[in-house]
């Protein structure tokens, strides 16, 4: 095969993702407005067309400021490599080597918010693509990478980009795990909303899909908390009168590769504070990341259990609010899930509301699309293992004849989502190989 990336390449693309890295584009908009997410990620979107158009593509940004996307070539048939812009927060700055939007590059690593998820895939695919059009390959299909703007929310992005713009006949997004996704459980996020409370005020977890890390009590039965982790075995540190329950932060479609320090904290103040919230996680979740309390056992052959994360738990005066994020296999009937859910939750007070809800995806393993990128994939890693399923939830299910495709390799550690997030420029580089070869085999022979 064919080596397609140089020196160049590489070098430039550094300064690219640095560039991308520096805008913490952290969803602060309710899309209602413009721009709809906020003057983050608008310079974001802007700026990723601005390297686009350096690479020699033309470009279009939604007048809403939705999404935007860079195309080359012609032809009716379209290549699409779907991207997203968007990041989560930065989690607890005191724990970042440097800040996360101040990328920074020792060692050969580059560390910064994105780098993984999905600023240093997109990078990738961008320099891919240039060094397979600098090779002077003659493209038979146009090339159109699509950026999306609400990935790690609502994708509202993928919604107005669906209705208002033509879609492309095969595709990859590069924000998944080498060497191929292929199917995709279904991604529900729900709130169960209760009672306010007279004596509480928690505000805890930043996203619904991230596992939290760390979970913070700060009232007047500290103390009393304190006793009660300490019976249950719990990992805590007091701090200021604070009781701080320490866990491990993953992505929640690895749930069970985190430790919930909601759900941890949740089974200590259960036992000092009555509120049917905490009655709730703890009797029907616990410490549980396949919903089994809850549901019972919810497993298919094709992907598996299903996972559970309990993202946020929100109790003031007013009200509570319990919001999961659940990933169900793909052979699963979500209503029927539904019916489970707002029964057990009824039975607690709570009332079922759903907050977000994207179908399963499954591409056959014999398709033209699956067998091509495995085929590339191979034979530039050498490495045989199989497409797999996944928990996570790409773009990919947002399209016909698309599948998710790296940039993560396996056995490589992680960080999407945790503080210090980083990635090895020695990854940066293969993926953009990888990538090229998958440009030229789907679009330029």
């Amino acid at each position: 095969m064919t080596t397609w990336v140089k020196e160049n390449h590489q070098q430039e693309s550094i300064e690219a993702l640095k560039e991308l890295i520096a805008i913490g584009s952290v969803n602060a908009g309710d899309g209602s407005s413009f721009p709809p997410f906020g003057e983050k990620i608008q310079e974001c979107l802007e700026k990723a067309l601005e390297i686009s158009e350096r690479l020699g593509m033309k470009t279009f940004i939604d007048p809403e400021g939705y999404y935007g996307y860079a195309e080359y070539g012609e032809g009716e048939e379209m290549l699409g490599i779907l991207c997203h812009l968007d990041v989560v927060p930065g989690g607890n700055l005191a724990k970042w080597i440097t800040p996360p939007f101040e990328p920074d590059v020792r060692d050969g690593v580059i560390y910064g918010r994105g780098t993984q998820d999905d600023k240093g895939p997109t990078i990738a695919a961008l320099y891919a693509f240039k060094a397979v059009l600098d090779a002077g390959v003659t493209f038979n299909k146009r090339i159109r990478f699509i950026f999306g703007t609400d990935e790690e929310s609502l994708w509202r992005c993928m919604e107005h980009y669906t209705k208002k713009e033509e879609i492309p006949s095969l595709g990859f997004v590069p924000d998944g795990v080498f060497p191929l996704t292929y199917a995709e459980k279904g991604l529900w996020e729900i709130n169960l909303i209760g009672p306010g409370s007279d004596s509480l005020n928690l505000a805890l977890g930043e996203a619904s899909n991230v596992v939290p890390g760390e979970a913070i009590y700060d009232g007047d039965k500290a103390a009393a908390l304190a006793d009660e982790l300490k019976q249950l075995d719990v990992e805590f540190v007091e701090e200021d009168g604070k009781v701080i329950v320490k866990g491990k932060s993953v992505h929640s479609s690895v749930s069970g590769e985190g430790i919930n320090a909601i759900n941890k904290l949740v089974q200590g103040l259960n036992k000092v504070e009555s509120h049917p919230a905490l009655r709730f996680i703890a009797e029907k979740i616990g410490n549980e990341t396949n919903g089994y309390s809850l549901l019972g056992e919810v497993k298919d052959e094709v992907s598996g259990e299903m996972t559970l994360n309990t993202g946020k738990l929100v109790i003031d005066e007013y009200k509570s609010v319990i919001t999961l994020d659940i990933r169900y296999p793909v052979t699963y009937d979500k209503e029927e899930l539904v019916t489970g859910i707002t029964k057990a939750a009824e039975d607690y007070g709570l009332m079922y509301e759903e907050y977000d809800s994207i179908p399963s995806l499954y591409v056959k393993k014999d398709s033209e699309l699956v067998k091509t990128l495995m085929s590339v994939y191979q034979e530039k890693t050498g490495d045989q293992t199989e497409p797999f399923v996944s928990g996570g939830a790409t773009y990919a299910r947002q399209m016909p004849n698309m599948v998710a495709f790296g940039a993560h390799f396996p056995g490589s550690k992680s960080l999407a989502h945790q503080e210090n997030e980083a990635l090895p420029l020695d990854e940066l580089y293969k993926a953009m190989e990888i990538y090229a070869e998958a440009i030229y085999q789907l679009a330029g022979k």
